[in-house]
This record gives structure tokens, C-alpha cells and sequence, in this order.
């Protein structure tokens, strides 16, 4: 087991509502390829003084979770293109105290419709405005589609992420039903009020061939159970939070480990 010395390096997360599916894939992957690093997820209770924290303790990556996307974009020096494309960040690295903030959340999403063989042609709903929203309806922009509606409450929101892309925008989610739908709200995430709420009705999942969920914890959150019931195409939050994490590691270490490697630390994750 690696011990804790003056020497290793620290990376971290930053969430509301922190999992073990950073930790447990960072740290596998360092103790896999030798590495004196470690991996902690936070729950900040002053985002300020957190980022503070990375800048002034050395700390050499920060991974951003829900709900900090965008508020941390003040807090940072640089903006990387894949970043300043969608403002919103889910990484931060440290270079001697400069901050340069990406988002890798934008490939993993992107990945996955490949992956898929998503057809653009088809009608698509994401449910969300927040930054995860954003890199989402970015991936599936850039990917052809265009027969996309937004169900947001909060209309400023979720009409000016709708016009940024191109898209539809309702506030009442169940006046649309299509063919993949798209989670990217808290709903059904473990530790919440909503953790046993369904994010789309039955209608919607009997409506659809593609269920989306990015919640990664649980990775069988009640919306993915719903449509493994009805026989649905799954797509979950742990296979994004592998894809976005494996990009993170290579833009904290500068190694990216081999497909053997990374499905090897997929599976520690999940095995919590």
C-alpha cells in the first residue's frame, strides 16, 4: 500500500455531492503505473477558498463536478479552448500556481454518441441547463443533431442554452417525448432528496430507444432502471465519468495508460 510522504503529489474533486469514482480510478491508475499520487474528493462548503486552496497548497489537478461548472470560471487565470467553447470547467491544473481550466466532459459525451451509433436524424430531450448541460448539447450539436429540445424550468436558462445551439426550448418536460432521452439534472443522484426520483416518466422511456443518464453515482440510478426494464439502449454516468476521468489523468500526469489499464481501473470503480 502507498504511504502518505511529503513528496506525493495531490490531485482532488470538488463536489456538492461527492463520489468514490474519481478516487477509486485515479488512485488505481497511480498505484498501477508507480506513481506517488493520491486522489481526494471534497465537499466544499466555500468554493473561493477551495480554489484558493489548489493555487496556494500546490495541489496539482481539481476535477469540478455539479454544481461548480461555471462558477469556478472566475476563479481560474486561463480558459483552454475546450473550456472557453462551452463555458463550463470539470478540470482545473495547477502549473506553479496558474489555473488553467478545460472540459473533458465535452469528449466523454462526444464519445459516447460514436460509441453508440447515435443517429443524428432522430429526436432528441435533454432535461438541464447547467454546465453539464452545456457540453452535452454541444456533443450532440457537433455530432449532426438537430432535432434537439431542452426541457428547463428556469426559462433564462434553459432558453439561452437552447439559442446558443440551435435548439428547442420548453419548460414543461413532459409536453415532449423523443427518442433518446437525456438526464443531466441531479435526479436520482445518491445522497439527494431526488435520489430515488425518476428523471423522465414513464411516457418518456416507453417513447424512446435510448435511455442517458449522466449521473454517475449510482451508475444504476432509478432513470437507467427504468429503461434496462423497458428493454432500452442504456447509456450511463459511470461510462462518462470513465471517459472524463481518463482525459483528466492524462492532462494531470502527461501518461495516458493502455486500453488494458483503464478498463482494469473502470472496474475497480464500479466494484465500490
Amino acid at each position: 500500500m502507498t504511504m502518505l510522504n511529503k513528496d506525493m503529489t495531490l490531485c482532488i474533486s470538488l463536489s456538492a455531492r461527492p463520489s468514490n469514482n474519481g478516487t477509486r480510478f485515479h488512485n488505481f491508475l497511480y498505484e498501477e503505473l508507480g506513481l506517488n499520487w493520491i486522489y481526494k474528493a471534497f465537499a466544499p462548503t466555500d468554493l473561493g477558498q477551495a480554489i484558493a486552496g489548489v493555487r496556494g497548497l500546490g495541489i496539482r489537478g481539481c476535477a469540478v463536478s455539479m454544481p461548480y461548472k461555471e462558477d469556478v470560471i472566475a476563479l481560474v487565470d486561463r480558459m483552454d479552448p475546450s473550456a472557453t467553447a462551452i463555458d463550463s470547467v470539470n478540470t482545473i491544473v495547477n502549473d506553479d500556481g496558474v489555473l488553467t481550466a478545460y472540459n473533458t466532459d465535452y469528449s466523454a459525451i462526444a464519445q459516447l454518441i460514436e460509441r453508440n451509433l447515435l443517429d443524428p436524424s432522430v429526436s432528441v430531450l435533454l432535461r438541464g441547463s447547467g454546465g453539464m448541460a452545456k457540453a452535452t448539447a454541444a456533443a450532440f450539436r457537433d455530432a449532426g443533431f438537430s432535432r434537439v429540445t431542452i426541457a428547463a424550468r428556469n426559462e433564462q436558462r434553459g432558453r439561452g442554452l437552447a439559442d446558443l445551439y440551435g435548439f428547442d426550448w420548453t419548460a414543461d418536460a413532459d409536453a415532449v417525448t423523443a427518442d433518446i432521452i437525456v438526464n443531466i439534472t441531479p435526479l436520482g443522484m445518491a445522497g439527494g432528496a431526488d435520489e430515488h426520483t425518476v428523471s423522465f416518466s414513464e411516457a418518456h422511456i416507453a417513447a424512446a430507444s435510448v435511455v442517458f443518464d449522466v449521473v454517475a453515482l449510482p451508475a444504476e440510478t432509478p432513470l437507467i432502471a427504468a429503461g434496462r426494464a423497458a428493454g432500452k439502449t442504456l447509456i450511463t454516468g459511470a461510462e462518462v465519468a470513465t471517459l472524463q476521468a481518463l482525459e483528466q489523468f492524462v492532462l494531470y500526469t502527461g501518461i495516458r495508460p493502455t486500453p488494458e489499464q483503464v478498463a482494469a481501473a473502470e472496474e475497480f470503480m464500479r466494484a465500490q
